[in-house]
Formats: C-alpha cells, structure tokens, sequence
C-alpha cells in the first residue's frame, strides 16, 4: 500500500475527499459528530502542504466528497466551493507536528463529558485496556495513554498554540481533547486515524459509564 501522504497523482484529492466523506457519514452514524460537528482532513501533498478537508457547516450525516475542500498551509481554499472550518489550522499543526496524513474530530458525547471531568487535570489517562492494543505502536494493554485536555479557545491562532504546546510537552500522545469540546487523533492513512476514533472513542465511553456507576473513583 501507498502512503496516503506521498501520493501526488491527478485525481488522488478527489480519492481522498470521498473516503473522508465515507467516514463522516460512518462517525454520524455512530452518534460521534452529530448535525454540523466535527471535520475531517488528509493530506494531499506535504511539499507544498496542500490538505483534503471538510466544509464548515456541513451536515456530517449526509456528507459528500463535494463537501470537502483543498487548502494551502495557510487554511485558504485552493480547490472547492464553501468555507474551511477555523479549525483547519489545528489540523495543520497536528499535520506539521506528528507528520499525520490524517486528522479526524469528533464531537461524541463521553468526549465532550469527559473533556470537562477531568479539565482541572489538564489530561485524562486510561491504562489497562486491551483495546489500548489497537493504537499504533502500543503492544500491551498496560499502556497508559495520556490525553491531554486544551481550554477552548475562539481564537484559531491562539488555540492552535495551545495545541503545539500540548503535543511537545507530550510527544506520545495519540490524540487531544479540547474542554467542552471533543476529540482529535491522527494516523498515516485514513484507515489508521479512524481505528484511532475508534478505539478512543470507545475508551472513553468506558471510562465515562464507570464514573457514572462508581462516582467516588477516578481512573
């Protein structure tokens, strides 16, 4: 298989914006990025930096390759009609920082809980879960996995420092949250990054169900 992220040939941008719409309308599906949340992004080309990603305000259940846009390092539409979400410049952080070919957020419900629980931690941890296995480069489920937890933010260029500082103070860290907000995780492909929502999103069900049901215990 090609790297999703050297691929360079005529048509690849139009490959790539169908997939993310497929996996838009799966993670609708799921309850993970309901009505207009969410985005979605995969990178074209690195060399000039030319990313895939989702319209702002577009409806995640019935999203298309249509919906999806081409922008330049600067967030500024190159290809596609509509508007890139602000947080586009968080996906090209994470691009830039991780060297991800793939960024995903999500919008679920135990994210969005779970963000704010544990914000006077600036981060959540789960270890001891055997789905833990199924983020790259974790071979056991005594992994501890560490997400940090980034203060919302309205301004894109304030909140994407926010995010730099996060992902260098923790430079194994799969994925984020923003408080109040939701998750962000990455991958070398697609395929890659949606395992990651995959697995994080129901990790962090887990951990919301168990609070709920033992309120006096914290993982």
């Amino acid at each position: 298989m090609v790297a999703e992220h050297s691929l360079s040939e005529p048509g690849e941008y139009s490959d790539l914006a169908t997939r993310l719409a497929a996996a838009g309308r799966e993670f609708f599906r799921r309850g993970w990025v309901l009505g207009t949340s969410g985005n979605f992004s995969a990178v074209v080309s690195h060399e000039p930096l030319r990313l895939a990603i989702t319209s702002s305000g577009v409806d995640k259940g019935a999203l298309t390759a249509a919906d999806v846009l081409l922008v330049d390092g600067d967030a500024k539409v190159v290809q596609g009609i509509g508007r890139p979400s602000a947080e586009t410049k968080l996906h090209i952080m994470v691009v830039r920082l991780r060297g991800a070919a793939a960024v995903l957020h999500t919008h679920s419900v135990w994210g969005t809980i779970l963000s704010e629980t544990y914000a006077a931690q600036s981060g959540l941890s789960i270890e001891g879960y055997e789905m833990l296995k199924g983020l790259e480069g974790v071979a056991t489920h005594e992994h501890s996995e560490w997400l940090p937890i980034i203060a919302n933010c309205q301004d894109a260029d304030a909140l994407a420092q926010r995010v730099e500082d996060a992902l260098t103070r923790y430079p194994n860290a799969h994925a984020f949250l923003i408080r109040r907000h939701g998750l962000y995780t990455w991958g070398q492909t697609i395929a890659e990054a949606q395992r990651h929502v995959e697995i994080l999103e129901f990790l962090l069900e887990v951990v919301g169900r168990t609070n709920a049901h033992s309120p006096g215990v914290r993982p």
